[in-house]
C-alpha cells in the first residue's frame, strides 16, 4: 500500500436548519473551504482531482435517491469516478477510510471524500423513526423504536457493572458543550454545569436532553493524496501545508444488529482476543479483569462496544501504538450520547473497562487552558472531542465523521487558530490523533490515525 496523506479539509456551518441552502450547496461550501485551503481556484483543483467517495445516511431525510451524484454533478466532478457510502452513524468514518483505499490502492492520486445531511427536512419525531430503522426492524424497533432508549438500556447495565453514575456522564456533557463554546462551526456553543445536565428534560432514564446529540443540517470534506497526486497538485500551484499529514492506520469492527445476539466470551477469550496489546503486558490489568470476571462481568454483553474494541485494535497495529493514552495526542469521537463517550473511553484502550466513568471525571479528557467550573483531580492528558463534538457541534450524519477528519487535520497542521478565529481549542505540538465513528449500537465501528510526517 502507498503513503496516504490528508492535505486540506472543509466543514460547512452546522445548524438545526440550513433553509438557505439545498445539501448540494451545502457540500459546496465544505469543498470549496477545502479547496481554497490549498490554494488553488475550483477549475484547476477540478483538472487536478481523480474522484471522489460520497457520504450520506439516509435517503429519506433529502427525499432523494442517487442523492450523491446530484452533490457529484453540482461540484463538477462528473464523469469522474465516485461511489457512495452508507454505514449508518459510521458512515462519514467509513467514506474517509474508502477515499484512504483508492489512493493507498493506486486507484487514485488526488481523491475528495465528501458528506452531508440535511436532517432538518423532516420532523424530529419523524427523523428519530427514521433513525431507528438503523436497528432491526423486526426486534428491536417494535419493543424499543428509538435510539435514547437504546443508549439508556445499554448505559443502565454499565452503571450496575461498573459503578458508573449520572454526574460522570454530565461531566462528557459540560466539557463538549464548553470545548464547542470556541468552535465557530459548532451548532451548539453553550456553558453548562453538572446540574443544567442533569436538570435538562428527561429522554430515557438517565439520559437527559443535553446528554444526547442533535439532529443537524451540514457538511464536511477531506482531500486526500499519494505523493504523486502532491507534486501533481504543487505543480499546477496547490499551497501544500508542511509537515504533512499522513494516515499511517485505520480500523473496522462488527457487531451483531441484534444487542441480545451478542455473546459474554469468558476471562481467558477477552485476554486473548480483544485485550489490547497494553493489557495483555499488565500483570496487574490482567488480575483485575479476572476479579471482573470473578464477580460476574462477562464481555461485550450490552454494557460494551466490541466492534470499536476490535476497530481501535486494528488501526493502532497498522500505526504502530500499543499505549494509546500516552501515544495518542488527541482523539474525536463519536459522542451521540455522554454515555457512548464513556463507553468508548475503554473501547479505546485511554482506560480499562470500568474505569470510564472516573476518567469521563477525572480531567484527563479534558483541554488545558479551559475552566469548566469542574473540581478536576487531573490535568489534562489526551483531550477528547477538543472540537465539542457530536453532542455540541451536531450530527448531520453523513458529515459526522468527516467533520472529525477534518479537525484532526486541522489540529496536526497547527492550524485550528486560523480556522476558528481563535486558537483556544488548538492542541499543543499535537503529533498524532485518532478519529471513531459509530453505527447503530455499536454495528459498525471505524477508527482512524493521523500523524504529522517527521513524528
Amino acid at each position: 500500500m502507498r503513503p496516504v496523506y490528508a492535505l486540506s479539509g472543509g466543514v460547512s456551518k452546522f445548524a438545526k436548519a440550513r433553509p438557505d441552502k439545498t445539501f448540494q450547496a451545502i457540500v459546496k461550501e465544505a469543498y470549496d473551504y477545502a479547496i481554497a485551503d490549498l490554494g488553488l481556484d475550483f477549475p484547476t483543483f477540478t483538472k487536478a482531482v481523480d474522484g471522489s467517495v460520497a457520504s450520506y445516511f439516509s435517503d429519506h431525510f433529502s427525499r432523494q435517491l442517487m442523492a450523491g451524484i446530484m452533490a457529484q454533478d453540482y461540484l463538477g466532478l462528473v464523469p469522474k469516478p465516485s461511489h457512495r457510502v452508507e454505514g449508518g452513524g459510521a458512515t462519514g468514518g467509513l467514506c474517509f477510510q474508502e477515499a484512504w483505499k483508492s489512493i493507498a490502492s493506486g486507484h487514485m492520486d488526488v481523491c475528495v471524500a465528501y458528506g452531508f445531511e440535511t436532517m432538518s427536512h423532516v420532523e424530529t419525531w419523524k427523523g428519530n423513526e427514521f433513525i431507528a430503522l438503523a436497528s432491526d426492524v423486526s426486534w428491536d424497533y417494535p419493543v424499543g423504536g428509538f435510539y435514547s432508549g437504546y443508549y439508556a438500556m445499554m448505559v443502565t447495565r454499565h452503571m450496575k457493572e461498573y459503578g458508573t453514575t449520572v454526574e460522570q456522564m454530565a461531566a462528557v456533557s459540560v466539557k463538549n458543550h464548553l470545548n464547542a463554546y470556541h468552535n465557530p462551526y459548532a451548532q451548539k456553543r453553550n456553558r453548562y454545569t453538572i446540574d443544567d445536565v442533569r436538570n435538562s428534560p428527561m429522554v430515557a432514564w438517565p439520559l437527559t436532553r443535553l446528554d444526547i446529540c442533535v439532529m443537524s443540517d451540514g457538511a464536511a470534506a477531506v482531500i486526500f493524496a499519494s505523493e504523486e497526486g502532491i507534486e501533481r497538485l504543487a505543480a499546477a500551484g496547490a499551497d501544500i501545508t508542511q509537515p504533512l499529514v499522513k494516515v499511517t492506520g485505520i480500523g473496522r469492527g462488527t457487531d451483531a444488529m441484534r444487542m441480545g445476539d451478542r455473546p459474554h466470551v469468558d476471562y481467558e477469550s477477552f485476554i486473548s482476543d480483544y485485550a489490547t496489546e497494553q493489557e495483555r503486558d499488565s500483570d496487574d490489568t490482567r488480575a483485575y479483569y479476572r476479579e471482573l470476571w470473578e464477580r460476574g462481568t462477562r464481555y461485550p454483553g450490552v454494557h460494551s462496544f466490541r466492534a470499536g474494541r476490535t476497530a481501535g485494535n486494528m488501526a493502532y497495529a497498522q500505526a504502530g501504538i500499543s499505549d494509546p493514552l500516552a501515544e495518542l495526542d488527541f482523539v474525536e469521537l463519536h459522542d451521540a450520547y455522554t454515555s457512548s463517550e464513556v463507553q468508548t473511553y475503554e473501547d479505546l484502550g485511554l482506560c480499562r473497562y470500568g474505569e470510564g466513568g472516573p476518567f469521563a471525571a477525572s480531567g484527563k479528557a479534558f483541554m488545558p487552558g479551559i475552566d469548566y467550573g469542574l473540581d478536576l483531580t487531573d490535568d489534562p492528558v489526551c483531550p477528547v472531542n477538543p472540537s465539542g463534538g457530536l453532542i455540541a457541534c451536531g450530527h448531520p450524519v453523513g458529515a459526522t465523521g468527516l467533520m472529525q477528519g477534518v479537525f484532526a487535520v486541522w489540529q496536526l497542521q497547527n492550524t485550528i487558530g486560523k480556522h476558528f478565529g481563535d486558537d483556544t481549542l488548538q492542541v499543543a505540538d499535537a503529533r498524532r490523533g485518532a478519529i471513531h465513528s459509530h453505527a447503530g449500537t455499536g454495528t459498525y465501528v471505524s477508527v482512524s490515525i493521523l500523524e504529522k510526517e517527521g513524528n
